[in-house]
């Protein structure tokens, strides 16, 4: 199959190993710096404050928590749409952006201007304290959220129709936007996210 073609929606072996492999290696690589760093950055005496004054004017939209968690189902997408070479690709690209967003992390420790609020309709009341209660108010600059859900999409995009293309570009203009309309980061967080998405897939791209 050639790489410009789309891959087939039932995986084979070959892609199923490598989706496998590379989720393995995400974790361990995600579990070692973002809840490592969060929790020494939330030790640390000074942060900075990385946002304008009228981003807190930014009201908090609670159904756009469901365009934020569904990040967590792209996860599955690569199996499904991603060819074994662009895989590998894919999963270079997550596990360098999950370094480089740790050493800004470090570099510049951040607080969260936003107030957390849990909303009191009980269908988001539940959704808002899981991910408040697991997740520091720190590692905002750039939004890894951001850089993994671009990334995902992104490779999921290649090849395929021009209509799925089109939902999946939405799809990834609804996480973006609600990384800051759920109160979680500032624009020059989705925007650094951004950023290194693009850097990532100028210098990271799949076997020809």
């Amino acid at each position: 199959m050639s790489d410009a073609q789309p891959a087939p929606f039932i995986p084979d072996k070959a892609r199923t190993k490598a989706y496998l492999f590379w989720v393995a290696v995400i974790t361990l690589v995600f579990m070692a710096v973002y809840p490592t760093i969060n929790w020494y950055t939330d030790t640390r005496a000074h942060r900075y404050q990385l946002y304008l004054p009228f981003e807190l004017d930014i009201p908090l939209v609670p159904v756009f928590i469901w365009a934020y968690v569904s990040m967590y189902a792209l996860f599955l997408m690569p199996l499904f749409m991603v060819s074994a070479s662009r895989m590998n690709a894919l999963g270079k690209q997550l596990v360098a952006g999950t370094v480089l967003c740790g050493i800004v992390f470090l570099v510049l420790p951040a607080d969260l201007g936003f107030m957390r609020e849990v909303p009191e309709d009980a269908l988001y009341a539940s959704t808002f304290s899981a991910l408040f209660g697991v997740d520091r108010p720190h590692n905002l600059m750039p939004s890894l959220h951001v850089v993994f859900s671009c990334l995902i999409l992104f490779m999921c995009r290649e090849g395929h129709h021009l209509i799925l293309r089109v939902l999946l570009f939405v799809w990834v203009v609804l996480i973006v936007a609600s990384t800051v309309l759920v109160h979680q980061h500032h624009l020059i967080d989705a925007l650094t996210g951004l950023l290194v998405t693009m850097i990532l897939r100028r210098y990271i791209r799949p076997a020809a």
